[in-house]
Formats: C-alpha cells, structure tokens, sequence
C-alpha cells in the first residue's frame, strides 16, 4: 500500500462515506501488504476483505479475481487500494464491481500512476488521468450506466517516489445529486484532476512528477544532444 492510499482513504471517508448509514464495504485486495485501511474504518459497518490468498485482513478468498461472490446491488462501498495496476485484465474487475454494487453505491480506487516496478505476482499497468474516463465508457458500454464523479494524480513528497491515482465512481447516474462534496474541493496538492461538475482538467500538467524536474529535463536534454553527435558522426 503506497503511502498517501491511507490519506486517500481519509478523504474518501469524510466526503462520501457520511452519505451511509452501517455500509456494506468490500475491499478489493485487502490483504494487509504495509498496511490496510481496515484500522481507518471507525464508523459502524459490514466489511469483508477479500483476495487471492490467505492472509491477514482477508475474509474471502477469491478463486476467480473477475468474480466477486457478493450478489447483484448488495454492495455499498467497494475500495481497491494498490491492486489494479497487478491485475491482468482489471477492465473485467471495474465490471464486476458495478455488478455488485448497489445503484447509488461508489467504487473507491487508488493505483499507482507512476513509480518503480513491482511485482505480486506481476506488475501490469499505471493510470494516467484519462483513466477512469474510460472505464467510465467502458461500464456504459457494457449495459451500465456509471459516473466519474472525480479523480486526481495526487503530488508525492519526500521520499514516496510514486503519484496515486485516485478515482471515485458512482454506479447509477441518477443518484449523481445524491453526492455535493468532492475531494478536490478542499485538497489541492494534485495534478490534472477531473469532476462530473466541469470538462476541463483542473491544475493541468503535461508531465509526470516524476518527469516534472530539472534534473530528468537536464537528462532528457543532453541525451537529445548526445544523439544529435552520433548522428552528425554516422553521416
């Protein structure tokens, strides 16, 4: 679990959660890997961590990834912290998730948008802020009718070393009024962020952070220098 997926978490509860009274929670990869939000749920509800294996923090052990054993419109809450970027096809996932929520319940997700390669059991993909925009397409493609309601790359410090991206769904479109707050509306350390409220992107960047630096510009320069010589020399 990244660092800021517990922040992000915080968030989520002080800006969503409160729409609930005792939810029913599923947590998608909870498997206590340095860390879990299972301690941050100090309100009354009905979680149940599922994953792949056997471990601390998990209730179900899934045989299948891309298929929950929760029924149609039973689920609340779902949160997937840290677990999408190891999933082969997580677009099968997004899926079924909104299966099993309820039509006014939300799907909480943080996955890494840059940072090193790591592996449980592979290490597959990063999210760049266009992300749950198409997953969005991709639920309403598939007979759902889901909403982003934001999502953000949030500015890493010290030595983190990895940008979360952070999104919040909606399954149903018509409960969209149901939910006024958003993160962004307080937080502001992020990059290219998204809300159902405009169509611009807020706090626009074009680069990574990890890319947003003088020392990779620097690198980036001079090796355009240096195969500019080589080709001068090769002619």
């Amino acid at each position: 679990m990244h660092p800021f997926a517990k922040k992000s978490f915080e968030f989520f509860k002080k800006n969503y959660i409160k729409n609930f009274s005792n939810p029913r929670i599923v947590d998608l990869g909870s498997m206590n890997v340095n860390g879990t939000i299972k301690d941050q749920i100090d309100f009354n509800s009905d979680y149940t961590g599922v994953d792949l294996s056997e471990g601390e923090n998990v209730d179900v052990v899934l045989k299948d990834p891309y298929k929950l054993p929760f029924e149609n419109n039973s689920i609340d809450i779902v949160v997937s912290i840290s677990t999408f970027e190891h999933m082969e096809f997580f677009w099968d996932a997004f899926l079924e998730i909104l299966r099993i929520l309820k039509p006014n319940g939300l799907f909480l997700l943080n996955v890494p948008s840059n940072g090193p390669f790591h592996r449980h059991d592979t290490d597959n993909w990063r999210f760049y802020p266009d992300a749950g925009s198409t997953l969005t397409n991709w639920g309403k493609k598939n007979g759902f009718d889901p909403v982003l309601l934001e999502s953000f790359t949030h500015n890493y410090s010290g030595r983190e070393g990895t940008s979360d991206f952070v999104a919040v769904f909606l399954k149903d479109k018509k409960f969209e009024e149901n939910y006024k707050n958003r993160i962004l509306d307080s937080f502001k350390d992020f990059r290219n962020g998204k809300t159902n409220k405009t169509d611009q992107i807020i706090n626009f960047k074009r680069f990574t952070q990890d890319q947003d630096n003088w020392g990779w510009k620097l690198f980036y320069k001079f090796n355009k220098i240096l195969e500019k010589v080589k080709f001068l020399k090769n002619k």
